[in-house]
């Protein structure tokens, strides 16, 4: 139990350091002190330089990817043809009665292009791209999620968005990525977006995280969910030795586009 300030948050200042990311419910239990006080350190910490807060907790700032998001105009021509891959494979695991949630992106983007036309698939999205896609199909069962629009990636996020999902129940989530790293999770540059995924997860029975290999190793900002959380990863054919090594240890499975 530690309860003087200064030398707890030495300890906490090089935890962080060196594990890439602390969360606040564990520092409370070992610390031996209430959230509350732990949530102060954080922020104490963050004013600091030593860390950006992350959703739960925080996140290094050695580790964090402060490069702007870029516009997404960049993102659909930045490894396209992965993309495209990458969409083909995770259409073909959809499959006739299930319902399905596609998140915000340029490669679930691709996942809608390959869809099949089928009267008994349902599928549930935030984003206006994704939606324009989708409309073109005939038989598809289509439902938006409202919210407001955000311009620069051209999707809808909020309150509303959030409230939508609430009490449904959907078979497959696809999450679009920002950020991929075995430490600190599933990440993205928009706190918004970071909270609509997280109930996307609640609600979907299987998770299936869709991104090319750009993204491991990149941290941003705002955790979604740990690398637990998912069920299944869609990428293309150059997976590093320690996201195959984590998905025996974690239990996912890997599909090679």
């Amino acid at each position: 139990m530690i309860r003087d300030t200064s030398e707890r948050r030495q300890r906490i200042s090089t935890l962080v350091r060196e594990r890439g990311s602390v969360q606040v419910a564990p520092l409370a239990e070992s610390f031996g002190v209430s959230m509350q006080t732990i949530r102060k350190d954080l922020r104490f910490l963050a004013t600091r330089g030593v860390m950006e807060r992350s959703y739960g907790g925080g996140i290094s700032a050695e580790a964090v990817n402060v490069t702007a998001e870029p516009p997404v105009e960049v993102k659909r021509s930045s490894h396209a043809d992965e993309k495209v891959r990458i969409g083909k494979l995770a259409a073909a695991m959809v499959s006739p009665g299930e319902s399905i949630v596609l998140d915000s992106g340029t490669t679930t983007l691709q996942i809608a292009r390959f869809l099949p036309d089928d009267e008994d698939i349902t599928v549930l999205t935030n984003d206006l791209d994704i939606l324009s896609v989708l409309a073109a199909k005939e038989r598809l069962n289509i439902v938006m999620l409202g919210g407001m629009l955000r311009r620069k990636n051209r999707a809808f996020y909020g309150a509303q968005t959030v409230a939508a999902l609430e009490n449904l129940r959907v078979d497959k989530l696809f999450l679009g990525v920002d950020g991929f790293d075995i430490e600190c999770g599933i990440t993205t540059h928009y706190e918004p977006e970071a909270m609509l995924n997280r109930k996307m997860v609640e609600a979907a029975r299987a998770v299936i995280a869709v991104t090319d290999v750009s993204k491991f190793g990149r941290v941003c900002l705002h955790r979604i969910v740990t690398v637990e959380n998912i069920h299944h990863l869609v990428t293309d054919n150059a997976v590093p030795s320690e996201i195959a090594s984590a998905a025996q240890r974690l239990g996912f499975k890997i599909h090679e586009a």
